[in-house]
């Protein structure tokens, strides 16, 4: 059994890795160096901005019980402390084990548990037993199940100037915390709270000399009024913190059955919020729409898309206005119950631009697999992206490197969340 300090102790040693892992990614995004026309910053790099889900995961190739969730909360008598926390130990692509993650052997009950990947986790936490690398790693698959996560993602993108050709690379730190609020026994509500730290190719000090504004995804653009800067006004970097984001979808508690798999779909709203600590790394305003995700779960396969669209409603008037739409498309081929291959880039279309300059559209293929960490399951995976349509006449990417680290806990060892 393991309690709250084991647990506190497995989260410091992530959490260390992670801080580790961010100031890298920083350190890489300094490389290289472009010189970029006072056209417009590229809309591509928004998507890692913008409110989205992860969705790269696996699963058995067992048939899944998606989104059902126990009407049971943790009692007076059963504080958390006492509970099991997180996956028990041993090959995940077993089904069964005899022993505990301690090496103790497993009661009849736990035993019985440990054989169903699609045991009802909350069951399993209550009567004291824990789950399984492979359920754990079931549940993280599913974009709308009860599972609280929390993703670490870093982007590094190639970034081409059409006006001179030169090239530099931009980071974009993306946190995300998801988690789901039980609604009734038929609806649950899947919250993501997101933000953002860019590391922009350019020198917000020398923009401000230039009195240049930022358009839609802190692209910066010149006065309407004036003449153009000069191509090599963009030099330098700018690191700080970007606009946040919540995205919220009500979603039924349980899938429906779709062929071999579950179809599950979620719908909602999002909101932007102007936080970003420079002109150049957020849009000044607020900015909401609709969002919806629709998913099929296979023994295999898993595939579907969340799109997501903003406008503006509020904030600084001398701004550009915010008119975009984020759709992230995923597919995943499960190799092993743990490990899966795939990808799920976003496709942007920022309805402020030219025709030409509107659309960015990657395709991309990774790999991700989840592990344990002491008593923590934790996926780990990277994907590479390749920009099939991209802006014709403003600086745009032309790849990308993704590389994530979730960490993830049962949503019924909190009881605020049910």
């Amino acid at each position: 059994m393991w309690h709250r300090t084991d647990f506190r102790s497995s989260l410091s040693s992530v959490a260390i890795v992670l801080f580790v892992l961010f100031f890298s990614s920083m350190a890489l995004a300094n490389n290289g160096e472009v010189l970029l026309s006072a056209g417009g910053w590229p809309d591509d790099w928004m998507h890692d901005r913008l409110a989205q889900v992860e969705t790269t995961g696996t699963s058995s190739t067992e048939e899944l019980e998606f989104g059902a969730q126990s009407d049971r909360t943790f009692g007076a008598d059963q504080p958390l402390s006492d509970l099991p926390l997180m996956a028990a130990a041993g090959d995940p692509s077993v089904a069964a084990s005899t022993e505990s993650a301690d090496g103790e052997p497993l009661s009849a009950e736990c035993a019985a548990f440990a054989k169903d990947i699609n045991a009802d986790l909350g069951e399993v936490i209550r009567a004291g037993c824990e789950p399984t690398l492979a359920q754990m790693s079931a549940l993280m698959d599913n974009p709308l199940g009860n599972v609280a996560m929390l993703f670490t993602q870093f982007d590094l993108y190639k970034m081409e100037n059409p006006t001179n050709g030169k090239e530099r690379n931009m980071g974009v730190y993306t946190g995300i915390f998801q988690f789901p609020k039980k609604l009734n026994d038929d609806w649950n509500l899947i919250n993501r709270v997101i933000w953002t730290v860019p590391s922009m190719p350019l020198d917000q000090d020398k923009i401000d000399d230039y009195e240049l504004g930022s358009g839609p995804g802190g692209a910066p653009m010149p006065p309407g009024d004036s003449m153009p800067a000069p191509v090599d006004l963009f030099g330098g970097r700018t690191t700080d913190f970007g606009d946040m984001y919540y995205v919220g979808l009500f979603a039924p508690s349980e899938g429906t059955d779709f062929l071999d798999g579950k179809f599950l779909w979620g719908a909602g709203f999002d909101l932007m919020a102007p936080t970003a600590s420079e002109d150049i790394l957020g849009t000044g305003k607020w900015a909401a729409g609709p969002s919806a995700l629709a998913v099929y779960m296979g023994p295999k396969w898993i595939f579907g898309a969340l799109g997501m669209h903003y406008w503006d409603f509020a904030g600084d008037d001398d701004r550009s206005d915010v008119n975009l739409t984020n759709l992230q498309y995923f597919v995943q081929y499960k190799l092993n119950p743990t490990t899966s291959i795939g990808a799920s880039p976003n496709i942007i279309a920022n309805w402020e631009q030219d025709s030409d300059d509107r659309y960015s559209v990657p395709i991309g293929i990774g790999i991700n697999k989840t592990f344990q960490f002491g008593k923590i399951p934790v996926r780990i995976g990277a994907e590479v992206h390749y920009y099939v349509e991209q802006p014709d006449d403003v600086p745009g990417a032309e790849w990308g490197l993704r590389f994530f680290i979730i960490p993830a806990a049962p949503s019924a060892l909190f009881s605020w969340m049910q």
